[in-house]
């Protein structure tokens, strides 16, 4: 119990810190410019299972060979729910193809904090709880919001702390890019 309340101190702090620095506002899209054939690895993402809003199980590994973009997110962090309509927007854009949006809420009260939240702000993707923080503390999150590009092979290719507009020109040329290879 210290251990999550020392985690959730942390991310408080951090998410406050970087609000005051940054200020409102999406921060400039900085993702890699290389092709995503040349793209190097940050690391296999490790593997998880968590459950959605309706209690469903959902592993990591039932989504090897789609593009995934998982973001750890919290109802309470002002950059989260900035970027979660350009999440929503991206996720529209490419659910059709083999692209899988996980937006994982690491609040202890995260189901019905999140099912009030979509009362205001309401989004079609997935939405797993890590109320633990366990999978937060696996993927070594510190601040919020932050977003994980893993590839079909399941390597990381990009980690992101912060908002950004996620339906930007840059982004969608990205992920599209890590689309077509195979």
């Amino acid at each position: 119990m210290q251990r999550k309340l020392i985690v959730a101190a942390v991310i408080i702090g951090l998410v406050v810190v970087y609000f005051l620095v940054t200020g409102p506002g999406f921060r400039e899209t900085k993702l890699s410019t290389t092709p995503a054939t040349e793209s190097a690895s940050l690391g296999v993402a490790p593997e998880f299972t968590l459950t959605d809003m309706q209690g469903v199980p959902v592993s990591l590994s039932q989504h090897r060979g789609k593009v995934v973009f998982l973001n750890f997110w919290s109802t309470w962090c002002p950059p989260c729910k900035e970027e979660m309509p350009s999440m929503e927007a991206l996720y529209q854009g490419f659910k059709e193809g083999d692209f899988v949006m996980l937006a994982i809420n690491v609040q202890e009260d995260g189901k019905e904090a999140v099912e009030q939240f979509l009362k205001e702000v309401p989004v079609n993707f997935p939405i797993l709880l890590d109320s633990t923080q366990d999978v937060a503390s696996l993927y070594k999150v510190y601040g919020l919001p932050h977003t994980f590009i893993i590839d079909r092979d399941g390597k990381i290719v990009e980690s992101v702390t912060g908002a950004l507009d996620w339906n930007s020109p840059q982004v969608v040329q990205y992920i599209s890019s890590l689309m077509k290879t195979r």
